[in-house]
């Protein structure tokens, strides 16, 4: 019997399950002990490849990846300290909600807590922020294949958002030819290998329902505020507020184009505060708002209703509202609630908004980002060192 061959033939059911959900790309770092995930991953021709020699760039390509296309991205990288380096990435996965699967190679049971060169404890080291956690036992032909299949199959058909976390031992050699070594075992998955499905499928109800009465607070005085969301549910928000005739609060990470630009400028006027205050219901579409007048008018105010709208399970609301955590999508929650033609109720926000993007302009007009090259050039001397930053973050 070839280890090495059975190896590589274990990785590509791991590798070949992965397809059934959606995972296009893969993201690799160099590494040995990984090799038969690498090799894997390289024969099947249903992934799009990208390397990278640190494992901590990796992680937020992979991160890239899953926010621009919307679909879950995998991620093989080698056993020991390499594996700590995509704690960033998947952290942030589990707060913003891209689907991340990291393929994690680790030496067998023999090797932990010896002494062996790179042979850390890897299972559970990502502690509570994987959504899911598999630790997969060493390759053995005495685990049926379609065991390690539903494994795989049952974590990422539960996967909502955020990662997984797959832990793969494998033992040496890690390199040979291939031989017939594991080709019966590969064979009790039958017909699985030619279809496009997953072996276990599992129907889970991850979306919120219809609001039965919002017939009847769409004509009520609302307010919409928009979230993180992508631009192209932006630019529908933005329709659904304006045929609401509701005022729109966008965050910086909204997308809707501000028709209602400068927010953190204009909620400091008592006059559009006052305004907002007579809203009887609040619908937050999107999280993960980082305004800071934003976030202080969201905490304090007190409509009679306040939903919140999010693919995203969980409170995601810092300020505890009384109201509604609806989980959706928000292309998904606007075909389920339409808006109703209606007009404007805010006269205040818009008058202070078209001033306040007025001001914006005429102080920004002397400088834009043309002037940067020259400016640098009268700045920095011969041979100086120039520092560059930025955060997105904003506090």
């Amino acid at each position: 019997m070839s280890v090495s061959a059975f190896n590589r033939r274990w990785a590509a059911v791991i590798l070949e399950a992965l397809t059934r959900h959606g995972v296009q790309h893969i993201c690799i770092a160099p590494g040995s002990r990984s090799t038969p995930l690498t090799l894997a991953a390289a024969e099947n021709r249903a992934f799009i490849h990208h390397t990278h020699f640190d494992e901590r760039g990796l992680g937020h390509l992979a991160l890239g990846l899953a926010k621009a296309s919307r679909q879950p991205v995998a991620v093989i990288v080698t056993s020991g300290t390499a594996t700590a380096n995509l704690y960033p990435a998947l952290i942030e996965a589990g707060l913003t909600g891209e689907k991340l699967i990291l393929l994690t190679a680790d030496r067998p049971p023999e090797l932990i807590d010896c002494g062996a060169n790179q042979a850390i404890r890897q299972p559970g080291m990502f502690a509570s922020h994987p959504a899911q956690t598999i630790s997969l036992p060493r390759p053995s032909q005495d685990i049926p294949a379609r065991w390690l299949v539903s494994t795989i199959d049952q974590a990422l058909g539960a996967l909502h958002a955020g990662g997984v976390h797959i832990n793969c031992p494998f033992a040496e050699p890690l390199y040979g030819d291939m031989d017939e070594t594991g080709v019966e075992w590969q064979q009790q998955l039958g017909n699985w290998w030619q279809s496009d499905k997953p072996w276990l499928r599992q129907a889970l109800q991850l979306e919120s329902e219809k609001q039965r009465d919002w017939f009847f607070w769409r004509q009520k005085r609302g307010v919409v505020v928009a979230g993180r969301m992508s631009a192209a549910e932006g630019k529908k928000v933005a329709e659904w507020a304006q045929t609401l005739g509701w005022p729109l609060i966008g965050d910086v990470l909204s997308q809707t184009g501000q028709p209602l630009p400068c927010a953190d400028l204009w909620l400091g006027n008592g006059k559009a505060v006052s305004e907002l205050a007579q809203a009887q219901i609040v619908v937050q579409l999107g999280s993960s708002l980082t305004g800071k007048r934003v976030l202080q008018w969201q905490a304090t105010c007190e409509p009679d209703e306040y939903w919140l709208v999010d693919n995203l399970p969980g409170r995601l609301d810092p300020a505890q509202h009384c109201g509604r955590r609806l989980l959706s999508s928000v292309e998904r929650w606007l075909e389920l609630h339409p808006a109703e033609k209606r007009q404007p109720w805010a006269t205040v926000i818009p008058q202070l908004a078209g001033q306040a993007w007025q001001a914006a302009v005429a102080s920004n007009e002397p400088f834009g980002e043309a002037q940067l090259r020259s400016v640098f050039g009268a700045i920095c001397r011969s041979r100086a060192n120039c520092l560059l930053a930025t955060a997105w973050w904003c506090a």
